[in-house]
């Protein structure tokens, strides 16, 4: 009985750890109109700013998704988050873009270098039989990190002073105790090689797992593109559309998204594999209807229901994806199977995201928005019609 307690106490702290790390990757979101007012860049420079997040998250799982499989979670978690730290000084110390994409990038590599190893922590840690739990600890804490770093930058920017200043500083001082976490908490990788050791991933999909695959990551890239639509775009459109700017609203709408997402996620174990991705792709179709409307009728309360709606289509679907395409795979070759879906999903979150970016200039936020919701819907579409002719017969 103590042991399953200290055992809990350890995956409750590693994904506390993991919700720090998380957070300060959105953190910056409803921060962005005002980096805006005071460098004076475009819309295009935003959305760039947030994808190169994607991009070095990317080329992490790629290059060193498995370090901690060699050298140990606890120094892969403590490089994440000197990263964090780092993209933390220099949001700090901007004085130009170039800062903000540093900031990005280094948030980017924490994130990635997290991913892999705080999840395994936090399972590992967990005590024997407590595996559902623990996988509950570890969505929670991962997608719930993403939703409180745009409430807390958004409220301290809102209603505290030097908004571009503090929520980072007090972002630092959470990142300082977590290391304090870290160097407490015990290691659970028992044979440990040297680094040299790491290799990079080879992404790859079997011939017999495609037909499986194509659907889950169509529908992994929707919700990716539509969650990095809103934590990039949305608060220039709350700001300039509908004449909100109450950066905690903006961090609220956020935050939304990301909290569905993790309820979505949650329902996957009642709704099953075989239900969750087609269901997931009619929540992702209707989040960007509701989208498409309130971009059309500038209207707020379509805004949170599109959040709230897409957000939990968009869990819906990409736990019933890893899930599925899990399931699919060989052993022997499920972590490369599992890394392309990844790198597919958070391809979702940079390359729409930069589309919307490059039509806002000769379209307008509404119009660049509507363009990515009809193709985004024609994707999702097809997704949905070919899983309602083939669908996922493997179980969680």
């Amino acid at each position: 009985m103590a042991g399953d307690l200290r055992g809990w106490r350890v995956s409750v702290l590693g994904g506390a750890v993991f919700a720090v790390c998380m957070a300060g990757t959105t953190l910056p979101t409803p921060l962005y109109p005002l980096y805006q007012e005071k460098f004076h860049f475009s819309e295009l420079t935003v959305t760039v700013v947030y994808a190169v997040y994607a991009f070095a998250v990317i080329g992490v799982l790629l290059l060193a998704g498995n370090a901690s499989d060699a050298v140990g979670r606890r120094p892969v978690l403590l490089w994440g988050l000197g990263c964090a730290a780092a993209s933390g000084v220099c949001f700090l110390s901007a004085t130009g873009p170039g800062w903000l994409y540093a900031g990005r990038l280094l948030s980017g590599l924490s994130a990635g270098l997290f991913t892999g190893a705080a999840t395994a922590y936090v399972l590992e840690s967990a005590p024997p039989g407590g595996t559902s739990r623990a996988t509950f600890v570890a969505t929670a804490v991962n997608m719930g990190g993403l939703g409180c770093g745009p409430l807390l930058a958004g409220v301290l920017a809102q209603y505290a002073a030097r908004p571009l200043y503090l929520p980072f500083a007090v972002h630092l001082a959470l990142v300082a105790c977590s290391v304090a976490v870290v160097l407490w908490l015990p290691e659970t990788v028992g044979e440990r090689r040297p680094l040299s050791t790491v290799r990079p991933q080879r992404p790859g999909v079997p011939p017999r797992v495609r037909p499986v695959f194509g659907p889950a990551a169509t529908a992994s890239f929707v919700g990716f593109a539509l969650l990095g639509l809103f934590t990039s775009i949305s608060p220039a459109f709350l700001a300039q559309s509908l004449d909100v700017t109450d950066h905690a609203v903006s961090g609220v709408v956020v935050a939304l998204a990301f909290f569905a997402s993790t309820g979505g996620q949650l329902a996957v174990g009642r709704a099953g594999v075989r239900r969750s991705l087609p269901l997931g792709c009619v929540g992702l179709l209707a989040g960007l209807a509701l989208l498409a409307g309130a971009l059309h009728w500038n209207l707020l309360a379509l805004v949170v229901l599109s959040a709230i709606v897409g957000g939990f289509g968009q869990g819906l679907a990409f736990r019933g994806a890893l899930s599925a395409v899990g399931g699919a795979s060989p052993a022997d070759r499920r972590a490369a199977v599992i890394s392309s879906l990844f790198v597919v999903a958070y391809a979702g979150i940079s390359v729409p995201v930069i589309g919307v970016g490059l039509l806002t200039e000769p379209m307008g936020l509404e119009g660049a928005g509507l363009v990515f919701i009809a193709f985004m819907a024609a994707l999702v579409v097809t997704a949905a019609g070919y899983l309602l002719r083939r669908p996922v017969t493997l179980g969680v």
